[in-house]
């Protein structure tokens, strides 16, 4: 898989006017150090910030911008950032920035993280000055060694150079910001797991309210936002809310741009920086160029493997949080999935519920015991052992483990793919119920939510 922002040369050519993530990305992969951010008009942004702009004015000027998270939930960044205490007593605040990738599918801040490792401080740094946070933690995912690498040298580079530690560009404001690896658990992308995970806890989501911003790392208040949510704070501050507006495509909610990608059996696999509201048509034919040859695309996911799955003829959906749940489903994280024809779907959810019954955290009933009692059951499907009245049961578990009915949104994530995929693949599954039981009534009946 290439990690790369290109498209098909005759589609796109990166400039600081379009594509504000990924402009300064080199030709050959190599990471972009501080000189050559710096020549490439890095940290004019946070010096505008520290010299021209107060804390409320920055906050205000993410809010205008309509700047969204970019890991999944899309809450706006700005409303988020309002949320922390005005109170000029709490001299002790924490800005967070959620690195732990672990969505399967997903690579984007990987991407961020070692090719363009200044751009990440940049948007703390600026992020830290509008919130008033005199440390910053980057809780990486403990397998992107490359990009904990990367970034550790950039924070020294950034110490050396004044932009980060004491009096940061002569402004009295001091910022400090370390890189703290994960141990490898998909929870911790949770903000408040991985907040306990910080605090050398044991990475469970916590009870909300509080809410981080009035009790977060060591009771402190706490901001955390994604990678590329961070990465895009530079660009509002150096070129304005309207010019940042006008990127996104007629008909997007969503302002901005957006790192998407495709993955699978696709003939160019790859990561591109895009305006929202482009079609996933668009994402599909003209950037990852279509199906191998001899492959047909049967199905696809639009944002990772928690959001549900999707039909070709959903493929002319604008690619914004809107614009997906007008076919059934979620944004998530912008990067798609291909699942071509000789792909058997009960197997595949079979494994991704494999995925997430382990990556638990094992707090709450529903998500604790019912997600490997959807890996049993697809597994007998899979062996062609199923039972008259399991797919009722996993249905049953799809309402059980969905919305609001789980501590987090772990389990409403993990069992939205498997809803989706009996709604469009039944036949599948029902070819799994053994014939000798086709004909014996279930031995109990299947469990029914809410009747």
């Amino acid at each position: 898989m290439t990690l790369t922002s290109f498209g098909p040369a005759n589609r796109i050519q990166r400039s600081a006017e379009t594509h504000p993530l990924t402009w300064r990305l080199r030709d050959d992969g190599e990471a972009v150090w501080l000189d050559e951010y710096q020549a490439k008009n890095g940290y004019a942004a946070a010096r505008k910030a520290f010299a021209d702009m107060d804390q409320d004015a920055i906050v205000q000027t993410v809010k205008d911008a309509g700047l969204k998270g970019r890991g999944g939930a899309g809450f706006p960044t700005g409303v988020k950032w309002g949320l922390m205490p005005k109170d000029e007593s709490i001299n002790i605040r924490y800005l967070l920035c959620n690195a732990d990738e672990m969505e399967p599918n997903t690579w984007k801040d990987r991407m961020l993280m070692e090719q363009l490792p200044h751009l990440l401080i940049e948007g703390m740094l600026i992020s830290a000055r509008a919130l008033k946070t005199y440390r910053g933690y980057i809780f990486l995912r403990g397998e992107y060694t490359t990009a904990a690498k990367h970034l550790n040298r950039a924070v020294e580079e950034a110490k050396a150079a004044g932009l980060l530690g004491k009096n940061i560009l002569g402004s009295g404001f001091d910022f400090e910001l370390f890189v703290h690896t994960g141990a490898g658990r998909y929870i911790c992308g949770e903000e408040t797991a991985l907040i306990n995970s910080l605090e050398g806890r044991r990475a469970n989501p916590r009870s909300k309210p509080p809410f981080p911003a009035a009790v977060g790392v060591w009771g402190k208040p706490t901001c955390v936002n994604n990678v590329e949510t961070l990465c895009n704070v530079p660009a509002i501050i150096a070129d304005g809310v309207d010019w940042y507006k006008s990127l996104a495509r007629d008909g997007s909610e969503d302002m901005g741009t957006k790192l998407m990608g495709f993955s699978g059996k696709v003939k160019n696999p790859g990561l591109w920086e895009l305006p929202f509201g482009v079609t996933g048509r668009e994402l599909f034919e003209d950037y990852a160029g279509g199906m191998r040859d001899g492959y047909k695309l049967k199905a696809w996911q639009p944002g990772g493997a928690g959001t549900g799955f999707l039909l070709p003829e959903h493929l002319d959906a604008q690619m914004y949080a809107g614009g997906i749940a007008k076919v059934g489903t979620r944004m998530g994280t912008g990067l798609a999935m291909a699942v071509d024809d000789s792909v058997n779907m009960v197997s595949l959810l079979r494994n991704m519920e494999q995925f997430f019954a382990r990556e638990s955290c094992g707090f709450c009933t529903p998500c604790r015991d019912g997600l490997p009692w959807s890996v049993k059951l697809l597994m007998a499907i899979e062996q062609g052992r199923g039972q008259p009245g399991d797919i009722e049961t996993l249905l049953g578990l799809v309402n059980f483990l969905g919305p609001g009915k789980t501590f987090c949104a772990h389990a409403p994530g993990a069992v939205e793919p498997l809803g989706s995929a009996i709604k469009y693949f039944r036949p599948e599954f029902e070819a799994g119920i053994a014939p000798a039981n086709a004909a014996v009534p279930p031995l109990a009946k299947p469990i029914v939510v809410g009747a």
